[in-house]
């Protein structure tokens, strides 16, 4: 049964996190730019966090000033430049395609702890790269479809490449303090960041001339940010990581098929192979067992 539980958990936490362009279409549609989304999303969620810390314990707020480096790497880098390049391919180029861009996060991180960390490249990683490789040339029409702009889809990897150095900056900080800690820590400084890039008056004066916005802003930092993570953190507690991260991959699954069928996305042959390459992709190097020989 706790298995189970723990399944429904992180399952439940992928489809949150896919139906996030919900609620990014409504606030664009109504005058926000990315960086004014982004700073929504971490002044609803930075408090939330911040309370559960205070909750667990104020020894939990102790760190070295010397570490702050770690922390702006998981909030600012990790948190606020993700975002930012998220939404703005959303945006510019559908939910089908950001989504498949970001979830070529696992071969940035792949190729970093590779270079930091010294792991191994195994032949199944080096398939998993190429499958990524061409399942993101499908995804974004490079085949011959109707194809993107460069810089469109730049920020679309650049948002896979920001979200896998989560993970890296993370492995770090959780070296030196528990994971509530390195949480509260990284979306306090993703609030500070996103401040400073998203224009907090003009923010202001939107919402106040449009007071329904707030529902919205409520709900992209409850149930796509809060919620999720939650979820997330409670179903790792009962379930190993890797088939953590083969269940979470409902994401973009979530996040493509609701944008083809909601609001009309293109749906071709191309972007469906390229959607399933990168699960595929996904999925092979989650379930990598650890004695693998080389490449």
């Amino acid at each position: 049964m706790k298995n189970k539980t723990a399944v429904f958990c992180v399952t439940a936490a992928g489809v949150l996190w896919g139906i996030i362009s919900i609620f990014i279409r409504k606030l664009s549609a109504a005058g926000l730019d990315p960086m004014q989304i982004t700073l929504v999303r971490m002044a609803v969620s930075a408090p939330c966090f911040l309370g559960v810390i205070l909750a667990a314990g104020r020894q939990h707020l102790r760190i070295r000033m010397r570490d702050l480096p770690l922390f702006a790497g998981t909030g600012i880098v990790s948190i606020v430049l993700f975002n930012i390049c998220y939404f703005h391919t959303m945006v510019k180029a559908g939910t089908s395609v950001a989504v498949v861009l970001l979830y070529t996060s696992p071969v940035f991180i792949m190729l970093l702890s590779r270079l930091i960390f010294k792991e191994r490249i195994t032949l199944r990683k080096l398939a998993a790269l190429v499958m990524t490789f061409a399942g993101c040339v499908f995804a974004a029409g490079l085949s011959g479809g109707e194809g993107l702009t460069l810089f469109t889809l730049l920020t679309g990897l650049a948002s896979g490449l920001f979200y896998g150095l989560y993970t890296i900056f993370g492995r770090q900080a959780l070296k030196k303090y528990n994971s509530v800690t390195v949480t509260a820590y990284t979306f306090l400084m993703g609030l500070f960041g996103s401040l400073v890039a998203g224009r907090p008056a003009a923010l202001v004066s939107t919402v106040s001339e449009k007071p329904s916005l707030l529902l919205w802003c409520l709900g992209i930092g409850i149930i796509c940010t809060i919620l999720p993570y939650f979820l997330y953190t409670k179903g790792l507690s009962g379930l190993e990581p890797g088939k953590a991260a083969i269940l979470v991959a409902v994401e973009p699954l979530v996040g493509a098929v609701f944008g083809m069928a909601a609001y009309g996305e293109d749906a071709g042959i191309l972007k469906l192979a390229g959607i399933a390459l990168i699960l595929a992709s996904i999925i092979l190097l989650g379930t990598e067992k650890p004695d693998k020989e080389e490449a």
